[in-house]
């Protein structure tokens, strides 16, 4: 058995088996608007609110007003008081795009991670984060550092991938072989919006279930439909029974 961190998104959470493995390097990746972002604002605030774990949100394309606002859309109204009470530190972008250089970003977190103690981490995006680096073999090392110092630091991390393809198997990049599992997001258009699905393609030293799910996000954050047979990959019908 291994130890499991609960995402707080109910549906997901039993996919996983239990949450995702603890202290692993986690990449969610999809196209814009999947909800990914929201994704990592809900497993922070349910670390916090549900299990006293300290959380960490790391943004280089959001202020942190637009972070406390997109968590207040799906519910959580308390993050702002999360924040201020520091159970939440948030590094926006005018943070992390201070220095615009590598080593400056990891020296602010390093600097941090020696003189308090988090649980959890979110990257939100690594399509900016690799901004930093000129080419694969640079991006690779730095990487596998920056994923050695999340771990050697205790925290269960979700890295945010942005991906123009609206199915992930067309874009395989190497963040999917240096991560200890993988999540997408997807979302597929219809004559009266968009229906939206997650799916669990890797997790390491997890026994997963590999199929896709229909989701939606509404008040209270992400639900994830296990047994939903009224929902196809090609139009919307009612969720099923449970989630």
């Amino acid at each position: 058995m291994v130890n499991t961190v609960e995402t707080g998104v109910e549906g997901l959470d039993s996919i996983l088996n239990g949450g995702l493995v603890e202290n692993a390097t986690v990449l969610v990746s999809g196209n814009p608007g999947t909800g990914k972002s929201l994704f990592g604002i809900q497993y922070l605030h349910h670390g916090v609110t549900e299990h006293d774990e300290r959380g960490i949100y790391i943004s280089f394309e959001e202020n942190e007003d637009d972070i406390r606002e997109a968590a207040e859309s799906i519910g959580f109204e308390n993050w702002g008081d999360l924040v201020d009470d520091g159970e939440i530190k948030v590094y926006d972008k005018s943070h992390m795009l201070r220095e615009g250089d590598f080593t400056s970003t990891m020296d602010t977190l390093l600097e941090d991670f020696a003189n308090a103690s988090y649980d959890r981490l979110v990257l939100d995006s690594l399509t900016m984060f690799e901004l930093f680096f000129d080419d694969e073999k640079e991006k690779r090392t730095y990487l596998l550092k920056f994923s050695d110092i999340l771990k050697k630091n205790g925290l269960t991390s979700l890295l945010v991938n942005e991906q123009g393809a609206v199915f992930p198997e067309t874009e395989i990049g190497l963040e999917n072989f240096l991560t200890d599992g993988n999540i997408y997001f997807i979302q597929t258009p219809t004559d009266s919006g968009v229906n939206r699905y997650v799916w669990v393609a890797k997790m390491r030293k997890q026994d997963i279930d590999t199929d896709i799910f229909p989701m939606e996000i509404a008040n209270g954050g992400i639900k994830v439909y296990e047994r939903a047979g009224g929902f196809s990959m090609m139009g919307r019908e009612a969720p099923g029974d449970g989630f």
